[in-house]
């Protein structure tokens, strides 16, 4: 029996975004074709499914899981789109998730981790994107903006004074989702960041960028622009 083909992800290589769902992808052990795309040459192709025209973007053939016998299938049905980076985590995760980054045996985890997450994408991130601007222009909101965004860092040191990683003593869905994101932060200004009041989280990220796993999410591949090719992933 034939299986369904494999999903497509669209994937920007230094977007946060797309570094999240690159890493769920991973760490759920499910395989993609990779299209590798820019931001000034977005592809029509991933508009059509996307119109919002941003990535990541998971095209799935059918509404049912990788590994599917394709006999099985309903092809009437048209792809279904996961267009936000949590999102695709979560597909995956819930697929497969052997290192139970979802805390299956705490069943108020997941609500707290979205709710970090959330205030990560929606207050954090468009804090950073302003400290990063007043970095690269040498505005004088510079230090007042980093200090804003320091209300969210403060909260995850004093999660990491507490135990090993976010959630506790184990790994879970919410190191990923913000590894990406503290990254950014880090590297605004560099010199700051290393003298900074923390060391706990300084750690957490450096033992991040130190596994074998960052890597492979940053694997660099090819544009589909000039190629007109997905590339295996995952």
């Amino acid at each position: 029996m034939s299986q369904l083909p494999l999903p497509t992800l669209y994937s920007l290589q230094h977007c946060p975004y797309a570094m999240r769902a690159r890493l769920g992808l991973l760490l759920a052990k499910q395989k993609v074709m990779l299209k590798a795309v820019v931001t000034k040459n977005k592809s029509a192709e991933m508009l059509a499914f996307s119109p919002k025209g941003t990535v990541p973007v998971l095209v799935l053939e059918d509404h049912c899981e990788v590994g599917l016998e394709a006999e099985s299938v309903d092809k009437s049905k048209p792809p279904r789109i996961i267009d936000e980076s949590v999102d695709i985590m979560l597909w995956a995760l819930n697929i497969n998730d052997p290192d139970d980054l979802l805390l299956s045996q705490t069943p108020a985890a997941l609500a707290v981790m979205l709710e970090l997450i959330s205030y990560n994408d929606k207050v954090f991130k468009p804090l950073l994107e302003q400290y990063k601007d007043a970095k690269r222009y040498h505005k004088d909101t510079e230090a007042d903006l980093r200090t804003q965004c320091e209300s969210f860092i403060q909260a995850l040191e004093l999660r990491l004074s507490q135990h090993k990683y976010l959630m506790g003593d184990n790994l879970s869905l919410l190191d990923f989702a913000l590894l990406p994101f503290v990254r950014q932060f880090a590297r605004v200004d560099r010199h700051w960041y290393l003298q900074s009041p923390y060391p706990l989280l300084r750690q957490w990220l450096k033992d991040h960028l130190n596994r074998p796993l960052f890597s492979r999410m940053m694997k660099k591949f090819p544009l589909y622009s000039e190629t007109g090719e997905a590339y295996p992933f995952g």
